[in-house]
């Protein structure tokens, strides 16, 4: 188990420092000076004074050539030193905003994910009971159909939908915890994005256990076919659904973007939306690095429950 988490942990330093130096080389070659990009967003860029865009220059350590640049860095990082954000807010720790950004969007994903799961399994596990049959068909329809809806026009039409011609609810806006009322709606247009995925995958799986033998000899015992689902069923069939949703994790909370900007929730796919759209390089950095680590931590919390739900792979 040591050598295992210490060849993980090989790999995750690896992967992560190319992922910081190829960020940081994109940002330096291709999305331009931060500090003029202040001055011509706010229409004083003509009147700027040479010693100011210098002078900022030098306080933001962007005077430097790339290389010293991203050694100064990645020495700040280690010591904990995110930087200090350019534009979104006037000379404030990133980590300052990320630690209240991050918890905001991890919420979301995780009942985003709870409620996609739940489901989606659900769903997947009828339709392949009933397979070819109407339920079955019914329920890839409408699969297929939530899937070529995107995020940012599904939310408006449940809100158009809920709040103006059914009035079961008030306009959600804003965070007021994950328990309040209002975070209902972002919680359901964010699992819709994965569910159809959970369904296919599911459906696909029962298929192709339903013809195993034990199954069969399960049922000829004369086992209740709930019994059957939920004993023997499932936990071959949640074993690769663990691998979708640990894929799916980062997409839920950094590609919740557009529900964050319809709702007014200020989260982290908010966060890197705007640190993009102002080259705030602080801000970019800390959203590249800390993606990346919840993907590696992800696809290390999977590794971890495979051998809870295959046993047969403890001794692989």
């Amino acid at each position: 188990m040591i050598q295992y988490l210490l060849f993980r942990l090989l790999r995750w330093t690896i992967g992560l420092t190319l992922v910081t130096f190829f960020t940081y080389a994109m940002m330096f070659y291709g999305a331009g000076d931060p500090i003029k990009r202040m001055f011509i967003d706010s229409e004083n860029f003509d009147s700027a004074d040479p010693a100011v865009l210098e002078a900022l220059q030098a306080k933001y350590g962007l005077d430097k050539p790339f290389l010293v640049q991203f050694t100064n860095y990645i020495g700040n990082l280690l010591r904990g030193d995110w930087g200090r954000s350019i534009r979104l807010s006037v000379d404030r720790p990133v980590w300052d905003i990320i630690k209240f950004r991050l918890p905001v969007s991890m919420q979301l994903g995780f009942a985003a994910t709870v409620l996609a799961a739940v489901f989606g399994i659900t769903l997947g596990i009828l339709a392949a009971l009933h397979h070819n049959r109407w339920l079955d068909r019914v329920i890839i329809s409408t699969v297929i159909f939530v899937t070529a809806i995107p995020a940012f026009v599904t939310a408006p039409m449940l809100l158009f939908f809920l709040v103006l011609v059914v009035k079961v609810m008030n306009v959600p806006y804003g965070w007021n915890g994950l328990f309040h009322k209002d975070v209902i709606l972002p919680v359901v247009v964010i699992a819709l994005g994965p569910l159809p995925i959970i369904v296919r995958q599911t459906r696909s799986a029962v298929l192709e256990v339903m013809s195993q033998l034990y199954i069969r000899t399960a049922r000829a015992k004369g086992l209740p076919e709930y019994r059957v689902v939920l004993g023997h069923m499932l936990r071959p069939v949640l074993t690769p659904l663990i691998t979708t949703l640990g894929l799916q994790m980062i997409t839920l909370i950094n590609g919740s973007l557009f529900v964050e900007l319809v709702f007014n929730i200020p989260g982290f796919g908010l966060l890197t939306a705007e640190g993009i759209r102002s080259v705030d390089y602080p801000i970019i950095m800390a959203v590249a690095i800390i993606g990346t680590l919840i993907i590696f931590l992800s696809n290390f919390f999977v590794d971890l429950v495979y051998p809870l739900l295959d046993p047969r792979l403890r001794y692989t």
